[in-house]
């Protein structure tokens, strides 16, 4: 589990605890590990997981690196257990510092104001769909407690029987009905995506792809790639 040895140990799913994959940095390399690392939490037993949004080392808020980062950080985490904001920015010009000579210093501004405006913009419809989604992660959440059935888990959880699923590591379900495809590197707006066999609805334009296929799918920065079971009730939060 990359990452993963400062948050739990063998053993740690008999305590139910929430679970986080340790103070990373903020860069696209330690996103994508934290997509593995998620997955292969769920997979041990310990469904309670989340990442620092942005990452917890070292994120320039006033680069565009980072506002690209934490777009994209922050999509991912719509699709978590948990959606969490949290790390040590590097003070800002306009960094103000309100409490000189403290022991431990702390670091710049973290709220999503701080991010620019375009970012601002993208980063509050995310966290008011994240509440839409509100019933449809409660149901989730318990069947986790009930079961212990993880909320963000590997293609084959769901999909078994398709060889396919097996091999990718780079989208999930979330819950049993929404599909998410994270886009992972800097500067890159589409992928490739596997949509396992039935009906699936793509979520920012609802068109409908017969799935037993791979597509490919384009989302500018203020978009993200998810879909939808067809005929699920979830479809109508986005």
């Amino acid at each position: 589990m990359p990452m993963s040895e400062r948050a739990a140990y063998p053993g740690s799913q008999k305590f139910g605890a929430l679970v986080w994959n340790g103070d990373i940095g903020s860069d696209f390399n330690a996103l994508r590990q934290s997509v593995v690392s998620g997955l292969s939490m769920a997979m041990c037993g310990i469904p309670w997981w989340n990442s620092d949004i942005g990452g917890f080392f070292n994120g320039d808020t006033e680069s565009e690196y980072f506002r690209e980062l934490i777009v994209r950080w922050f999509q991912f985490g719509l699709f978590c257990p948990v959606m969490r904001l949290h790390g040590t920015r590097l003070k800002q010009s306009y960094y103000k510092d309100r409490y000189p000579g403290i022991i431990c210093d702390g670091g710049g501004y973290n709220e999503i104001w701080h991010f620019g405006d375009r970012d601002y913009e993208i980063i509050k419809n995310l966290i008011e769909l994240r509440y839409r989604l509100k019933p449809y992660i409660l149901d989730c959440a318990e069947r986790t407690s009930q079961t212990g059935e993880p909320i963000m888990r590997p293609m084959f959880f769901d999909f078994p029987d398709d060889e396919k699923c097996y091999t990718l590591g780079d989208q999930y379900m979330f819950g049993p009905d929404i599909l998410f495809a994270p886009i992972l590197d800097q500067g890159k707006t589409e992928r490739e995506v596997y949509l396992p066999k039935g009906k699936w609805v793509r979520t920012t334009d609802k068109t409908v792809t017969v799935g037993g296929r791979t597509v490919t799918c384009k989302a500018d920065l203020g978009e993200f790639i998810a879909f939808v079971r067809d005929g699920a009730e979830v479809l109508k939060a986005f």
